[in-house]
């Protein structure tokens, strides 16, 4: 069987290498094809040697958001996995944010066909995905990176963040998929229960459900400590994510 790429990208403060070698462990026990684990990162300390640690690549942006020489600021990071070459991967890759919970097999993930999967954006009605789980082949869309760098003031113009930029771009070329939508859940929006049960039921694992996104708050260490980072929505400890998230 070909061997896939599994990549994530870890910088600066906000994860430390703790949730890069639980991402590991997790994809390890979820897929059962060969894979290179590589994380793109700017700080090895703490990682795993079972993971493949490789710099966050220079593409070539200037500074706009007077972060860093190659990037636009928060998020926008991501999109350097697009570069042609990286390094030495090619084939189909998965792309995982470091802040989900793996409850179900990776081995679908790569079975669909298409250019760019990634998961339809559950409060927007146009085309964007959200890209805490998306595949590409390496290399395919290195277009995106040299758009950004040809007209970096234009090309962002009418986008709000890195994932509406990339899901509406390969859009316009006809390339875009979406997962099916039972497999990658949010854990605000799909399994935290409404209120007022919220109070009384733990969170739950919506049916056929294989990854659990956690954007912005609680992270997954939060849901556990039934901490929710908003006064308004109750969180109560969520004991299952110690069995998956580990």
């Amino acid at each position: 069987m070909q061997p896939v790429n599994v990549i994530c990208i870890k910088w600066g403060q906000k994860y430390g290498s703790d949730y890069v070698n639980t991402l590991y462990s997790m994809v390890s026990r979820n897929l059962s094809r060969p894979f290179r684990f590589v994380c793109l990162t700017d700080d090895t300390d703490g990682i795993r040697e079972e993971v493949e640690v490789k710099p966050i690549p220079e593409v070539g942006f200037e500074d706009f958001d007077q972060r860093k020489p190659w990037t636009f600021g928060h998020g926008w990071l991501k999109l350097t996995c697009f570069a042609k070459p990286l390094y030495d991967l090619e084939g189909q890759t998965l792309f995982l944010d470091l802040d989900i919970v793996i409850v179900g097999s990776l081995d679908e993930f790569f079975e669909p066909e298409g250019e760019f999967l990634v998961i339809k954006e559950w409060d927007k009605s146009d085309a964007t995905g959200n890209t805490s789980v998306f595949r590409f082949n390496i290399g395919a869309h290195v277009d995106a990176l040299e758009h950004l760098k040809n007209d970096p003031v234009g090309s962002r113009k009418d986008v709000r963040n890195e994932q509406e930029f990339i899901t509406q771009f390969v859009d316009r070329q006809g390339k875009l998929k979406y997962w099916p939508a039972e497999w990658c859940r949010s854990f605000k929006r799909h399994c935290l229960r409404p209120f007022p049960l919220s109070f009384f039921q733990q969170p739950r694992i919506p049916e056929g459900a294989k990854v659990i996104i956690f954007h912005g708050r609680p992270h997954p260490d939060d849901a556990v400590a039934g901490r929710s980072g908003k006064w308004y929505r109750k969180v109560l400890p969520t004991t299952w994510i110690k069995e998956y998230w580990r």
